[in-house]
Order: C-alpha cells, then structure tokens, then sequence
C-alpha cells in the first residue's frame, strides 16, 4: 500500500481503526479471528493501528489493547501501533457490569495509562500516543510537558491529541511538538476542516477517525438495518435512524456516481476523497472482515484530482443531509 507522513511519522495511507474488534459494534469479535484479521491486515500493507485503553467489554475493560498487542506482536517492527490516555474507567463501578468514562488528564493519571498501555501492548515504547479527549481541569501545557518527559524516557516516540480546538493544539504544540491530531472527518462530519491551515502551517498530519460515518457511507445500511442498543452504539446514532436514509439521498446518489465512474466502491470513494484533500490526512476506517480490509485499502489507488476534490466538495455544501454524530458524548 501506498504511503504517507503525519508529522515525521510514515504510515500506511489507510491504516487501520480496531475498535471494533471489541467494543462499540456489536458483540465482541472472537479473538482468534481478530487476531486472524490483524495479520491479513499487515499482509495487505495496513502499518498503523489505532487503540486505545477504553476499547474494551465489560467483562475486560482493556480487552482492546491487550488483543491488538498480543496480535501485532510477530510484527512490531513493521507497524505503528497508536494508543490514547485521557480518558479513564471510573473503577469504582467494578462488579457492576458496567464502567463509565472519566476525563483524567492529570500528570499523575497520565502515567499511570503508558504503564498500563505499554504492558497490555507488550512493547517497550508506544509509538503514537493520544490524548483521547480533553480534560477541562488540565492545561495542555502540562499534558505537553508530561508528553516531553515521556519521549525523553523513551516510552512515547510521538504524541497527538484527539477532538482539541484549534487554541489546544497550538498551545500544546509550543512546549512539546504534536505529530497528529485525530479528529472525526468525512462526507457528512467536515467542520474540522477549519483546522487544516493551522495544521499545515504547524506541520501537523491529521488522522481521520469515522471516515465514512460509521459505516453509512459503505452502502451496507438501509432503514430497515436493525442494531442492538446494549452494545451496538449504531442503534442511537442519529445518521441510523429510519427517516435519515431517505434524508440522504442527495449523498448516496452523489457516491454512487462518482463510484461507477471511477470503477470503485462508495466506501473507496468516501476514503479517495479524503487521501485528496492532503497529502498528511490518514483515514482509519474500522472494519472486521477480510473483505472489507481489502476494499479499504484499495482506496489508497484511486487518485481524485484536485478538481475533482474541489467539485466534491462544492457538491456536498449544496447537499441536504441528517444529522451525524459528532462524537461528544460517545466515545470516538
């Protein structure tokens, strides 16, 4: 596959989101199969993969990490593997079935996370680390400045923030240099756009999370797809409902066309678009089927010209669309 630089950090042009696997999507995929498709992954030329400590079930609330390490293992040495802090698993709810999510960007919390992270991934080094959301409570100076210390010890190579405004970024960046920033970009979710000078000028990659809504814009979905509420976040999201597919009409017969025109998948189009916009945007679509993989990556050989990204775009600002989540109260 082809690739690109975020930063000084070069990774697949489409690499690879694994949430999924365990959390957020329906019931947790077998890990044997997960670690089947973490492989076929690699073979395919996917190089970076994007966890984080919260990606578990409530049976392992760390199920993710530990499943993408132990998977990646036999290929630490040809992978970027990114992980995130930030956010915490209120233990005190231990036993319940359940844990809610807490902000916690405190030096202190901050530490212990690469511990814990560095351990479930076994590796001795992280080599992109996010803060996950931002904590009201801790200036991004002083994340920064753990973020300095942690890449002088060693155990972070780079580091990156997730969901930060633009006065975040900039103030972080000034004390210890961010590398990515990840952020929800796609057809239907484009008002991170405004970053994109400010990251340019910065020489910040951006890492595209829900590149195609979720999944919507892969043309599997219909207004009679059914999720489970307990465990499938799908079944709340606002793009899901019955009355948005015909909402979105205007957009899919747009993907559609550009599709058969470029001899391509929606899904691929969706993420050819994306590869178009810079030459430091990475999508990292999720996905838990070889077939999928397969598809995703081959978006990274279609080229739009920049006309054609320009009249894409053009396109969607006069497009009527339904609501997509935003990603505030949900994590990623």
């Amino acid at each position: 596959m082809k690739t690109r630089k975020i930063g000084d950090l070069e990774v697949s042009a489409i690499s690879l989101g694994c949430m999924g696997f365990s959390h957020a999507y329906g019931e947790a995929t077998a890990k044997k199969d997960a670690t089947e498709m973490l492989a076929k992954a690699v073979d395919m030329g996917y190089t970076m993969f994007d966890t984080a400590e919260v990606y578990g079930t409530p049976e392992d609330p760390y199920h993710n990490e530990k499943l993408v390490g132990e998977a990646l293992k036999p290929y630490r040495n040809k992978v970027v593997i990114a992980t995130k802090f930030g956010i915490k698993f209120d233990m005190t709810h231990q036993g319940s079935g359940t844990y809610p999510l807490i902000t916690d960007a405190s030096p202190a919390s901050i530490r212990q996370s690469v511990e814990g992270s560095l351990r479930r991934l076994q590796v001795d080094h992280i080599d992109l680390y996010y803060q996950h959301r931002i904590d009201p409570k801790v200036l991004p100076e002083t994340v920064a400045e753990v973020m300095a210390d942690l890449i002088k010890e060693g155990k972070v190579l780079h580091w990156g923030v997730s969901e930060a405004t633009e006065e975040y970024i900039c103030r972080a960046h000034q004390v210890c240099p961010i590398t990515a920033v990840e952020n929800r970009l796609s057809m239907m979710a484009r008002w991170h756009e405004m970053l994109f000078p400010t990251l340019e000028e910065l020489g910040i990659g951006f890492v595209a999370f829900s590149p195609l809504a979720n999944g919507l814009l892969t043309n599997c979905y219909n207004a009679n797809s059914q999720f489970d509420g307990k465990t499938d976040y799908r079944a709340a999201m606002p793009q899901f409902q019955q009355e948005s597919f015909e909402k979105n009409k205007s957009l899919f017969d747009l993907i559609n066309k550009l599709a058969a025109e470029k001899e391509a998948t929606p899904s691929q189009i969706s993420l050819a678009w994306l590869l178009g916009k810079k030459p430091w945007i990475v999508p990292i679509p999720g996905s838990r089927k070889e077939s999928r993989l397969q598809e995703n990556a081959g978006a990274a050989d279609i080229e739009l010209t920049p006309a054609e990204v320009s009249g894409i775009d053009d396109a969607l600002d006069q497009i009527e669309m339904s609501d997509v989540f935003g990603g505030s109260k949900i994590v990623k």
